[in-house]
């Protein structure tokens, strides 16, 4: 067998004209070198996102079928062409090195969709937004536009991207409850996203406004962010606005050394006035979006103390001790009580009756503040005077 390296193959990718000088090794993915007989080895990779096979032979005797039928016998469905060797006079495929004559092979690009294409050519969006893109004729396949995701391309196809200019969201305000150097605490309202779920930011978001207070991920849609809230749920949320602070607040969030009160009115009324759930949460396999008690979950803990009750409905106060997703909703709804207005778990109404009230949390430099947000007014609808 020939031993081969990354570098190797860059310089013979060079010597038949694939390569520059700008390519390093780097570029070579996906190495697997295998003997297809006792004197041949074929080498196969991704080059700038095109399959290569290189065959090491002395038998071969500058014949291209024989170079497609060492491959086929590792890959039967493969196509391609062997290059030709640019280095000689005459039309020659074989080129020495190593000892041993050197054949290379590209193959044919398998067709696949323009979303999967894309997603793979820009690994930091996701198919989901370049979907969204595609069909809002932002994207052109060799010089026309293509609204269909489905669209059939092929790695060598030329795919232009022409996106629009970012939403100006300079106008929009959110409530600030504290600022300082370092932290910004707003009272999010219901409906407000914390951070766009990809590059099309058509939406304001937490994030957004955050982004004109924060030198923190500005290169990324969630500037600021080191904790969120459902977009149906209001109340308290702590920003950075600097790395420093990100990086304490994160750590605080992740340790579990934030105090974190809720409150919400559910639907029925709960058998204890008080109680700890100790319930683990799992995604639920037949709804991949929501979330259930699952045993095989991962550990969640919610105190709860009901402050009032009509007996249809009841007001709590709820203090998680970790942050899953959806976990208060979840573990209401598995105590048959769930939120009012919960979508998901339960039943609408005008809004998710869940407010995040309180939030204490140690700040730079070595503060420890509780942050409060007023209930907003509908809960008054239905509870006038929390006790």
């Amino acid at each position: 067998m020939v031993k081969v390296s990354s570098m190797d193959i860059v310089s013979l990718l060079r010597r038949f004209d694939v390569a520059s000088e700008d390519n390093t090794p780097r570029n070579i993915e996906q190495v697997k070198i295998t003997n297809t007989t006792p004197l041949s080895t074929l080498v196969s990779f991704r080059f700038l996102r095109r399959n290569f096979y290189v065959l090491f032979d002395d038998e071969g005797l500058d014949d291209p079928e024989y170079v497609l039928q060492q491959i086929r016998l590792i890959d039967e469905n493969v196509d391609g062409e062997t290059l030709i060797n640019p280095n000689g006079h005459l039309t020659t495929y074989a080129l020495p090195f190593k000892g041993k004559d050197a054949y290379v092979f590209i193959a044919k690009s398998a067709k696949r969709r323009l979303d999967a294409e894309l997603a793979e050519r820009h690994s930091g969006t996701s198919r989901s937004t370049w979907q969204k893109h595609i069909k809002a004729g932002h994207i052109s396949v060799n010089g026309e536009v293509q609204l269909s995701p489905k669209y059939s391309v092929s790695d060598t196809d030329s795919i232009a991207i022409d996106t629009p200019d970012a939403t100006d969201f300079s106008e929009h305000e959110l409530p600030i409850v504290y600022i300082d150097d370092n932290v910004i605490v707003i009272n999010k309202p219901v409906g407000i996203l914390t951070h766009a779920k990809g590059a099309l930011n058509d939406e304001f978001t937490v994030g957004e406004f955050f982004r004109r207070y924060t030198t923190v991920g500005l290169d990324t849609n969630r500037p600021g962010i080191v904790h969120r809230l459902d977009r149906d749920t209001s109340g308290i949320m702590i920003g950075a606005r600097n790395e420093e602070t990100a990086t304490l607040l994160q750590k605080q969030f992740a340790d579990r050394k934030t105090k974190k009160t809720y409150i919400a009115i559910t639907n029925g009324v709960p058998k204890n006035d008080h109680a700890r759930i100790d319930l683990p949460i799992g995604r639920n396999p037949t709804a991949p979006s929501t979330f259930r008690v699952d045993a095989k979950g991962k550990p969640a803990i919610t105190d709860y103390d009901t402050l009032q009750s009509d007996g249809a409905l009841s007001m709590l106060e709820l203090r998680p001790y970790t942050g899953r997703t959806h976990q208060l909703r979840v573990h209401m709804k598995y105590l048959n009580t769930p939120i009012l207005g919960d979508r998901v778990y339960g039943t609408a109404a005008d809004r998710l009756y869940l407010h995040a009230r309180k939030l204490e949390i140690t700040i730079p430099t070595s503060d420890r503040r509780t942050f409060e947000a007023p209930l907003p007014q509908e809960f008054n609808n239905y509870f006038s005077n929390e006790k």
